[in-house]
């Protein structure tokens, strides 16, 4: 199963270019943050909880908090667990470049 069709299963979207585009913004983010180069394989399912939480905020874009009709609902960043993994995998600067080993 690919990785478009699992964000389908998880969200229920039908647009194949939605996807396509959640999943790019998320595997970029991933990538700059990490400085990689290439996405490793244990980052997969980051980059789908990624895109998920982009979908989640469509339309919120910008806001930390909202009330409508007596209910109130706040808006967090990306949540510390997905930091906790992409740390793992962010590579470290020497001399201002980071190294990613070829395979």
């Amino acid at each position: 199963m690919t990785e478009s069709e699992k964000l389908a299963k998880q969200t229920g979207i039908a647009d194949a270019d939605l996807l396509q585009l959640l999943l790019e913004d998320a595997e970029s983010y991933v990538l700059e943050y990490t400085q990689r180069k290439q996405l490793p394989e244990g980052l997969k399912k980051t980059v789908r909880d990624l895109a998920v939480i982009a979908w989640h905020r469509m339309g919120t874009e910008g806001e930390a908090a909202r009330s409508e009709g007596g209910e109130s609902y706040t808006f967090a960043d990306i949540p510390q667990s997905i930091y906790n993994v992409l740390n793992r995998y962010r590579l470290a600067k020497i001399g201002g470049k980071a190294y990613e080993s070829e395979t």
